[in-house]
């Protein structure tokens, strides 16, 4: 089995953030801090799995046609191969799967 290296591009954790800044503001009495560094970190942590428990899927959204996606719970990854270099470029939660 290949040995991979990860390689986070900004975009991709921006989009974790940013929808889970989004959760904390919409509800911002019960969503905590905790919460939101919970979700964060299971979010980029599950990208650890591309190409060894995620799956490799041909991409369902027209702007990731040129990437590999991979899905894990409610987050789907775009990212692309290079020898032993797994580069994630985007990220999109479930819900926003269009």
């Amino acid at each position: 089995m290949t040995q991979y290296s990860y390689v986070i591009k900004p975009r991709a954790s921006r989009k974790i953030v940013e929808f889970y800044k989004n959760v904390a503001r919409k509800y911002k009495h019960t969503y905590s801090y905790d919460d939101f560094m919970s979700n964060v970190r299971v979010a980029v942590f599950s990208m650890y799995g591309i190409e060894k428990t995620l799956l490799r899927r041909t991409p369902t959204i027209s702007r990731w046609k040129d990437y590999h996606m991979a899905h894990s719970g409610k987050w789907y990854y775009a990212y692309t191969i290079d020898d032993d270099t797994i580069n994630i470029v985007d990220a999109c939660h479930a819900q926003n799967m269009k």
